[in-house]
C-alpha cells in the first residue's frame, strides 16, 4: 500500500461500466466484454480484501437492464449461473459473505434459487460483505422501502431517516465511504441514490476489464486524500 493511503474506506461501491466498449474496441461481442468483466471481478474481491475494505458493493445488473436486447440479458443471466457455480465455494472458503440487493423475484427461477442458495450458505461469514446488486434500482429500492414501512402500519410521525435505511437493500452495510465509476462517465445510473448522499465519488477513464489492483489502488488513494465534513465545517 503507498504512503499516502492511510484511510481504508469500509464500504466500497462500484458501478462496473465499460464492457461493452471494452469488447468493441477489440472487435468483439459485448457478451465477451461481459465475461472479462466477470473475471475482473475476482481480481477486485481478492483486492478488497487485501486493502481491508470490509463491504463491496457491486452494480451488476440495474432494473433498466431489462430494455437491452434479450440475447444479451440471457447472456448476463448466463455468466451470474456460470460465476456462482464456479466460484461459490472459493468464495465461502475465503470468508465472503454475499448478499443480493434487488428484486430477486423478478429473476429467473433457476437464477434466483442459485442466489439465494449462495446467500444462505455464507450468511455467518464475516471476512468481506459482497451486495451484488441484480436487478437493482435506487428509486424502486426507495419504493421498496416506503411499502414495507406502511405495511407494518407505522405511523407518519414514526418515519425517520433510520427507519427508512433499515428497510433498504443494503442494511447489513453502512452506506458506502467511497463509490467508483469506470468508463469516464458521470452519471449515479440510478444507484445507492440514499445511501450515497454524503460518499466520495472517484470516476476513472479505465474501462472495468482493465480496472486491476494498481488502478483500485489509486482511488484508495484518492480517497485517503480527501477531507469528509458530512456538510460541517
Amino acid at each position: 500500500m503507498s504512503e499516502t493511503q492511510n484511510k481504508i474506506p469500509e464500504h466500497v461501491a462500484i458501478i462496473m461500466d465499460g464492457n461493452g466498449r471494452w469488447a468493441e474496441s477489440r472487435g468483439l461481442a459485448r457478451f465477451e466484454g461481459h465475461k472479462a468483466g466477470t473475471e475482473n471481478l475476482r481480481q477486485i474481491i481478492k483486492t478488497s480484501v487485501e486493502f481491508g475494505v470490509k463491504h463491496l458493493t457491486i452494480y451488476a445488473f440495474s432494473t433498466e437492464n431489462w430494455g437491452r436486447p434479450k440475447e444479451e440479458v440471457n447472456g448476463l443471466m448466463t455468466i451470474l449461473e456460470t460465476v456462482i457455480d464456479r466460484e461459490l465455494n472459493e468464495l465461502n472458503t475465503e470468508g465472503v459473505r454475499i448478499c443480493h440487493i434487488g428484486r430477486l423475484e423478478a429473476m429467473p427461477k433457476r437464477v434466483r434459487s442459485k442466489v439465494e442458495h449462495a446467500v444462505q450458505l455464507t450468511q455467518k461469514n464475516d471476512r468481506l460483505i459482497l451486495n451484488v446488486a441484480w436487478n437493482y434500482g435506487g428509486r424502486d429500492e426507495i419504493v421498496h422501502a416506503i411499502q414495507e414501512i406502511v405495511r407494518e402500519g407505522t405511523t407518519v410521525e414514526q418515519v425517520t431517516e433510520e427507519l427508512v435505511s433499515q428497510h433498504m437493500y443494503t442494511q447489513c452495510s453502512p452506506d458506502p465511504d467511497l463509490i467508483i465509476r469506470t468508463s469516464g462517465e458521470m452519471r449515479l445510473s440510478n444507484f445507492l441514490i440514499w445511501q450515497s448522499a454524503y460518499s466520495e465519488w472517484y470516476a476513472t477513464a479505465t474501462l472495468w476489464p482493465d480496472f486491476n489492483k494498481e488502478e483500485f489502488q489509486k482511488a484508495i488513494d484518492a480517497y485517503g486524500q480527501r477531507k469528509r465534513r458530512f456538510g460541517k465545517r
